[in-house]
């Protein structure tokens, strides 16, 4: 471990906010590697992701929680369980909101903000506001009455427009995060990025080259599962299930004559290997699960609820 400054600080810092606010690109955006998966489509977190921040005056452990909602159902319950789970671990909390879709869809926001406010409700645990997608905001005018708006929710909490896509505001909000943290030790070595497993980290890859390829194609209800590894000298042997609940979602997901299963397997391989540090082979098995996500072994087996 490198010398650190005297001020040095240790905390746990939990991003919370409705599905597809921008957490996972914050995230990967202040580690400035890719820990958490990034697609277009809400609700691409299920479990909570870790990423360590490393600098010479702080370690930050960044939780990337599953987005705050109000959809019914087994896995979406375990989802909130994870979120909330998050907010009790931090010592301080980044609340993301999309300011691009709030300024197009002002009741959205009244809607969002009466979930939230019961889910931040007694926490305890000081926080700070980000309006995140400013990059693509059309008229940064439509920032104002959002910010109005959150100061008279929370008239104590700072709000900071930002880009996390670009970068632009992050490092100002990481340095009044790093504010909020107490003085403290290093708690994992500086070279570590994540306290994930690798497994874990390897099906999460997969899942995120299913969204991209599949587009709107296939519902939310397909999950990956690591059937076996095999570690070898510079080599991985990983094969994993793709589970859908349904037997049409099957030929979807495999395409014609096998194209688009071997181009997902190309692509997710391909990531899984700079993971790795070392070639991998990875054998994609797509098997139909019928309400898999209502099924409370196999969502554990799947890292729900931990």
């Amino acid at each position: 471990m490198s010398e650190r400054k005297q001020d040095f600080r240790f905390g746990v810092i939990a991003l919370i906010g409705p599905p597809n606010a921008g957490k996972s690109t914050f995230l990967n955006q202040v580690l400035g590697e890719k820990v958490a998966i990034v697609t277009p489509k809400p609700q691409t977190t299920r479990n909570q992701i870790t990423g360590i921040l490393n600098r010479e005056d702080l370690q930050a452990v960044f939780l990337d929680t599953p987005g705050i909602h109000a959809h019914k159902g087994r896995m979406n319950e375990l989802m909130l369980r994870a979120a909330r789970n998050g907010l009790q671990a931090a010592d301080a909390v980044l609340l993301l909101l999309d300011a691009e879709m709030y300024a197009r869809k002002p009741r959205k926001l009244e809607d969002d903000l009466s979930l939230l406010s019961r889910s931040l409700k007694g926490l305890g645990v000081p926080f700070l506001l980000g309006l995140n997608k400013t990059d693509i905001l059309g008229d940064k005018k439509a920032l104002l009455p959002l910010m109005d708006r959150l100061h008279r929710q929370w008239p104590e909490t700072e709000v900071f427009p930002l880009s996390a896509e670009q970068g632009e505001g992050t490092a100002e909000i990481l340095e009044r995060l790093r504010a909020l943290l107490p003085p403290g030790r290093a708690m994992y070595p500086e070279e570590q990025l994540s306290t994930l497993p690798l497994k874990f980290m390897v099906s999460e890859t997969i899942r995120e080259k299913l969204f991209l390829n599949l587009h709107d194609e296939l519902p939310y209800n397909i999950a990956v599962q690591i059937e076996t590894w095999e570690e070898e000298e510079g080599l991985v042997r990983i094969e994993a299930n793709i589970l859908v609940s349904r037997s049409g979602h099957k030929p979807i997901v495999i395409g014609q004559k096998g194209e688009r299963l071997k181009k997902i397997g190309t692509q997710a391989r391909m990531e899984a290997e700079q993971l790795l540090g070392k070639k991998a082979y990875l054998g994609l098995w797509v098997k139909v699960k019928p309400k898999w996500h209502e099924n409370p072994s196999l969502l554990t087996t799947l890292g729900f609820g931990e």
